[in-house]
């Protein structure tokens, strides 16, 4: 079930909505528990078994640590976890497909547990406080990735109010307008662009076919997010922000703390600090990067690509770190002309899975191409016209003055029907477009 869907907006939000909000407050979780199983089994009638094991499985032995105190039944099911993740993210079953949102909660299964083993609790949470908070359907299948003592406050007190739900629904709007309004619709020149293939593809096209994916995944998971934290709101939770305008990075280090922050964050807690982070020595340090990198690569799929894409961050953060980052501080046009310039290249290098595709495309970007320039600017001209404006759209709402005018008007009746413009106009796109998946589901 897509949260971009019809059947989301129109049927089972409303339907949730209306049990969640008439339910007595101390029984609220309850409803956001079967709500979420019910949302995930719409999807995967399957894997909600899978889910349901995890998670009775992880709370076993959670159980078991706080009895004993014995760090075997904290490393155990986190061993577990992995062992189940990798099983299905590097297809060593026949015949299946990777369950919705996997990599997401088990992330949050292994912060659970990481995170209780550092306390000292006389009573285990609760099973339901526990399983709320890994399966609550507004971040279970794409994130962001929530630790439990930003929500555990909220899970006990369960606040829903008509304020939270009204600025949930408007953030929940603004999130489906980027989604369809933007990044559907900037999807299509890169999808035009890789149909064409790569015989032929001029310098120009590749670069602007380019754009259009690192407009196109920014939007798409930006928009994901922002409904994610809208659905949140209207319950009554705060979710974790997840971007913070990453276009705007004058470094890859910087475009790191801005882009997915979530997942940032648990590579950096559960991982690089845990390895010794950058107290150990140069070559430590080094290496401890080339871990983080090396996971953050293989976690977003099996492809080699995914390991380039690493790999070539791990590079980037390493030069940033020892040789040139504080050049880039002080000199920050430089530092976002030299991120602008790469980011498209890192994104292509995610996109095109195939390796004989992305090396041809590549060098397409590079100006080797077999293909006539006259022509290659032909085509170039005509995307040009086509997309042009939608591309100047784009890039003004990837800078940071949407959201400073969005802070500063959005308590005004304008703005509000405003947002109920763009929520129907997105809805109407949904309509008469066809599938709509979010590029992130498949991670």
């Amino acid at each position: 079930m897509l949260f971009s869907g019809l059947f989301f907006i129109f049927r089972f939000l409303p339907i949730f909505l209306f049990f969640y909000i008439l339910t007595p407050a101390k029984y609220r979780n309850f409803i956001l528990f079967a709500g979420s199983l019910i949302f995930y089994a719409a999807g995967e009638p399957l894997y909600v078994l899978l889910l349901l094991g995890e998670l009775i499985f992880n709370y076993l032995f959670y159980y078991r640590y706080v009895a004993k105190r014995k760090k075997i039944w904290i490393v155990l099911p986190v061993l577990l976890d992995v062992a189940a993740l990798v099983v299905f993210k590097f297809s060593l079953l026949p015949d299946h497909h990777l369950p919705l949102g996997i990599s997401f909660y088990t992330f949050q299964l292994i912060a659970f547990l990481a995170d209780e083993q550092k306390k000292d609790r006389k009573g285990p949470v609760r099973f339901l406080h526990f399983a709320t908070y890994i399966v609550m359907f507004p971040q279970l299948v794409a994130g962001p990735i929530v630790q439990y003592k930003e929500v555990r406050k909220q899970l006990s007190e369960n606040a829903f109010s008509w304020e939270k739900l009204e600025a949930g629904a408007k953030t929940f709007a603004l999130g489906l307008s980027m989604k369809v309004l933007l990044a559907n619709q900037i999807g299509t020149l890169w999808n035009s662009v890789q149909t064409a293939g790569t015989v032929g593809l001029g310098m120009s096209v590749a670069w602007l076919g380019a754009i259009a994916y690192t407009f196109q995944i920014y939007f798409d998971f930006f928009g994901y997010s922002l409904m994610a934290i809208g659905l949140g709101r209207t319950l009554g939770f705060e979710l974790p922000e997840n971007f913070k305008e990453p276009y705007s990075a004058v470094s890859f280090s910087d475009f790191w703390r801005r882009w997915h922050v979530t997942l940032g964050r648990w590579f950096k807690q559960y991982v690089y600090i845990p390895l010794g982070g950058s107290r150990k020595g140069i070559l430590r340090t080094i290496c401890n990067l080339l871990i983080v990198w090396t996971l953050t690569g293989i976690w977003h799929g099996a492809g080699i690509n995914f390991l380039l894409w690493g790999l070539g961050f791990f590079l980037l953060l390493v030069g940033e770190k020892f040789l040139y980052g504080k050049i880039l501080e002080k000199y920050r046009v430089l530092g976002h002309l030299y991120v602008i310039l790469l980011l498209p290249v890192s994104w292509v290098i995610f996109g095109i899975t195939d390796p004989q595709t992305l090396l041809a495309y590549l060098l397409a970007m590079a100006g080797k191409t077999d293909g006539e320039i006259l022509s290659g600017l032909a085509v170039f001209f005509r995307y040009l016209r086509t997309y042009g404006g939608l591309l100047l759209v784009c890039l003004l709402f990837a800078t940071p003055y949407p959201r400073r005018f969005w802070d500063k008007y959005k308590e005004k009746l304008w703005m509000s029907l405003l947002v109920i413009g763009l929520f129907g106009f997105a809805c109407y796109e949904i309509a008469i477009g066809s599938s709509n998946p979010f590029l992130y589901f498949r991670f």
